[in-house]
């Protein structure tokens, strides 16, 4: 079987996915904390996708990265209008609420086979791994613990993500910071674009722009593809 030299993963909806839960709980927080205006809880539930998705398409379109704060306080005001001064807002402490919310609902494996598949990859092929990632409301910072919850830290060489590189998918430049991180870890190695894969749920943020940077790319799980596919 062919193997890669070099494996990129995204992580939503790839390797994890969110726990419904901890959107239900979130909106409930901010029902009770944030809603001077008597917003009901479904209204809360529907200001947070807007500004995901709005934050998500102005992510796409500059390359760069809104980071979860911003997106917080965005929410917020749209929740309170003019009733509520976010200068108020003790941001280090909403940060530490919400992370400890996710881990009360923490996002799962995407699939049962997931962490067996990275292990037969990292056994038989000696390649290195990383991540590369767009974030939203949850750091990378917090990512990182997420991983750690689940061992998968373990597999990885390095971890990019959106909010600390300031950059995010689909943009070249930050396809660019990975291929750099991987020469950094294969030193003394010559690893050719061609040995690279990408792998990804996303048509226009994984796979385009990775087979425009020069690298091989995996379509998975928003098609019929499984991660499986890399040792099938």
């Amino acid at each position: 079987m062919f193997y890669y030299q070099h494996y990129s993963f995204d992580l939503w909806l790839t390797l994890i996915k969110s726990d419904p839960e901890f959107k239900i709980q979130r909106a409930h927080f901010f029902h009770q904390n944030f809603n001077n205006t008597g917003k009901s809880v479904d209204d809360i539930s529907k200001i947070f996708r807007q500004v995901d998705l709005m934050c998500n398409a102005v992510n796409e379109k500059t390359g760069k990265n809104i980071d979860a704060d911003e997106m917080y306080l965005m929410v917020i005001s749209l929740i309170n209008g003019d009733r509520l001064n976010i200068d108020d807002i003790d941001y280090n402490a909403l940060h530490l609420q919400m992370e400890e919310l996710l881990f009360k609902h923490p996002p799962m494996m995407y699939a049962d086979v997931t962490i067996e598949v990275l292990h037969h990859l990292k056994q038989k092929s000696g390649a290195t791994f990383s991540l590369l990632s767009n974030t939203g409301y949850i750091t990378g910072e917090t990512l990182r613990k997420v991983l750690a919850l689940y061992g998968l830290d373990n597999y990885f060489d390095f971890q990019l993500y959106s909010d600390e590189a300031g950059l995010s998918k689909p943009n070249h430049e930050f396809f660019k910071v990975m291929l750099n991180n991987i020469d950094i870890c294969n030193v003394g190695k010559n690893i050719p674009l061609n040995s690279i894969i990408h792998i990804g749920d996303n048509p226009k943020n994984d796979i385009k722009p990775a087979s425009e940077t020069g690298i091989s790319s995996l379509l998975i799980n928003s098609n019929n593809n499984t991660i499986l596919s890399l040792i099938s």
